[in-house]
């Protein structure tokens, strides 16, 4: 079971104890991300941020002096930056809980941000825009999301791009940071070994994070409305070997009622070895090294996407294969064997995701501050098992549709009118 309660000041707190473990994980999240950015001025600034805040505090002047530290005793420490929240974790052996927290909380409330060091890192975030951009796996997805969230800052890459980066000033990112870097908009979450003192040593260093005085920015993000009339195509040309393909349709939210259904729709249709693309797509046409679906999820909208690297010379073949499949789950729905795989494979997933620190820190996290409450893993398993067929079968026919589709693809090809004939469901 965990524990949630408040510091003094109003800063959440969630509390997961694992008696077998003998490491720890601190985890602090805070709601923003860079779907909360304006594009004009501050996109990436988010991401930015992240970056910063390893680069030096009053106490520990760079970042030698902070990964020293950690290193020393065989800790691991990251970040990471989403399109809705931010987050800060720290992993290590128990009995030095008390160094996590004087170190995380120096980071998040004494900071440098040095004006030398921002110039400098600049050039480092936008090598890794480029990295990524060069990447047509992982491009072909941003280039789905920029299509099928076209109009609403979901559809902006996290890291920001080149020009917005270059123009960024010292003044946007700690006005940005301190409207959002505040108790009441964020969480810690500890998972793992927590003793009688875990409260008090909380207590003693986050109590310092404070509520800024101004605020140059308000806590919203513009909700996501989907206007979408007719199938979109976005190519991108690059010279590559094998075609990386993004495709799928607008789907549910954090709080929709059939969003469990949604989860098992994509395990069935994409979502392991023995699903119904990986299946008939790669084993028995080999069309593909990798194909997958998956299910991302805001708290406003969401998208089913499928993903795959296709054969050159048989993509017409590869497209057509994919909305044959996505035809017939509308069309003829899902059966018990494959409904029964997909809810325990989810299980057993979950089981071994949680078996890490981490990922229980982000889990718990993650549902406070996305949903505004904590379902367990097992009342969240409850749900999923609670799941009908005719529940699922509802969700295909609900968000299957080609004037829904949006196919993002990275290749040699050139003419989107081609694929736009295809695209029929």
């Amino acid at each position: 079971m965990y524990q949630k309660y408040k510091l003094k000041n109003d800063f959440p707190v969630i509390l997961v104890p694992r008696k077998e473990s003998e490491s720890v994980t601190l985890l602090v999240l805070f709601k923003v991300g860079s779907r909360y950015e304006a594009i004009n001025i501050h996109h990436g600034v988010s991401h930015f941020i992240e970056h910063l805040m390893f680069k030096g505090t009053k106490k520990r002047p760079s970042t030698l002096d902070i990964s020293k530290e950690l290193d020393g005793i065989g800790a691991e420490v990251n970040a990471y930056t989403s399109k809705d929240h931010t987050g800060y974790w720290i992993k290590l052996r128990a009995d030095k809980f008390e160094l996590a927290c004087d170190l995380l909380s120096d980071m998040l409330s004494n900071s440098l941000f040095d004006a030398k060091e921002i110039n400098r890192e600049k050039g480092v975030i936008i090598e890794e825009i480029k990295m990524y951009e060069d990447q047509p796996m992982y491009f072909s997805e941003m280039l789905f999301e920029r299509l099928i969230f076209q109009g609403n800052m979901l559809a902006e890459d996290i890291a920001g791009t080149s020009e917005s980066i270059i123009k960024m000033s010292r003044k946007n990112i700690l006005d940005y940071k301190d409207s959002y870097y505040e108790p009441k908009n964020g969480v810690i979450v500890v998972a793992g070994k927590i003793n009688k003192n875990t409260k008090q040593t909380l207590s003693k260093y986050f109590t310092q994070v404070k509520e800024p005085k101004e605020k140059a920015f308000v806590q919203k993000f513009n909700q996501f409305e989907n206007k979408q009339d007719q199938a979109r195509v976005v190519l991108h040309h690059q010279n590559t070997k094998q075609v990386h393909l993004a495709m799928g349709v607008p789907a549910y939210s954090h709080f929709h009622p059939d969003l469990y259904a949604l989860h098992l729709l994509s395990v069935i249709l994409g979502g392991t070895m023995s699903s119904r693309l990986f299946i008939n797509v790669r084993e028995r046409r080999g069309l593909c090294y990798y194909i997958k679906s998956q299910a991302d999820i805001y708290e406003d909208t969401g998208n089913l996407m499928i993903r795959a690297g296709l054969d050159m010379s048989k993509i017409d073949e590869a497209i057509r294969l994919i909305l044959k499949e996505l035809r017939d789950l509308k069309t003829n729905g899902v059966n018990n064997d494959e409904l029964k795989m997909a809810k325990d494979f989810l299980k057993g997933r979950s089981t071994l995701q949680l078996e890490d620190s981490n990922a229980v820190a982000n889990f718990y996290g993650r549902e406070l501050i996305l949903t505004k409450k904590i379902l367990t893993p097992d009342q969240k398993m409850n749900k999923i098992f609670e799941v009908t067929k005719s529940q699922i079968n509802k969700v295909a026919k609900d968000i299957l549709h080609t004037n829904k589709l949006n196919l993002a693809m990275v290749s040699p090809h050139k003419d989107k009118k081609r694929f736009l004939k295809m695209l029929k469901i």
